[in-house]
């Protein structure tokens, strides 16, 4: 019940949590209703209430189910506490950002537009940081095709310069007494 009580008040969460809250599942970024239930300030029971009664709004790129794999995968790496398996007894649903979107029209309350209004700055934020390290990357991968074949470039011109500090000799003409038996 401690983290029910947590978000009740109508005093907005912190970012860093929510953003702790959001998993990369089936390859979207996605939130699960007990999450959002909390975020909400319902009861996970009463999100998927009016989900049932509305489902015809939330297509599978809104919302979807885990799978039992997903679900044991996603428990064995994000759930250690006994008090966070509360309400987990089912298979939770996931929601993207759409289907976040969606749930605060159907619950309809203030708390749900101040929160939907979060949520959407939150994965605004994150989608242009993963662009901007998509363009470093880009930017990086065309600086290192721009200098793979210049390696043996590199050496001719450091070999050239060695020769002009230390010149080649060419072999000296002994000078001086000569022995016969040479």
């Amino acid at each position: 019940m401690g983290i029910m009580n947590t978000y009740k008040s109508d005093t907005m969460v912190a970012d860093e949590v929510i953003m702790s809250q959001i998993y990369l599942i089936r390859g979207c970024k996605v939130m699960i209703d007990r999450d959002l239930a909390t975020l909400y300030g319902v009861e996970t029971k009463r999100l998927k209430e009016a989900v049932r009664r509305n489902f015809s709004r939330f297509p599978e790129d809104f919302m979807f189910q885990m799978d039992k794999a997903e679900f044991e995968q996603w428990r064995s790496q994000f759930l250690t506490s006994h008090s966070f398996k509360m309400g987990l007894r089912y298979l939770p649903y996931c929601f993207t950002e759409q289907g976040a979107t969606m749930l605060s029209c159907i619950l309809n309350s203030e708390r749900a537009i101040k929160v939907n209004i979060q949520l959407i700055r939150i994965f605004t934020r994150m989608r242009e940081m993963l662009l901007t390290h998509k363009d470093i990357l880009l930017q990086l991968e065309k600086i290192e095709k721009r200098l793979s074949g210049h390696d043996e470039q590199i050496q001719t011109i450091f070999h050239y310069l060695k020769q002009l500090i230390n010149p080649p000799q060419p072999p000296r003409q002994k000078i001086g007494f000569r022995r016969n038996d040479e």
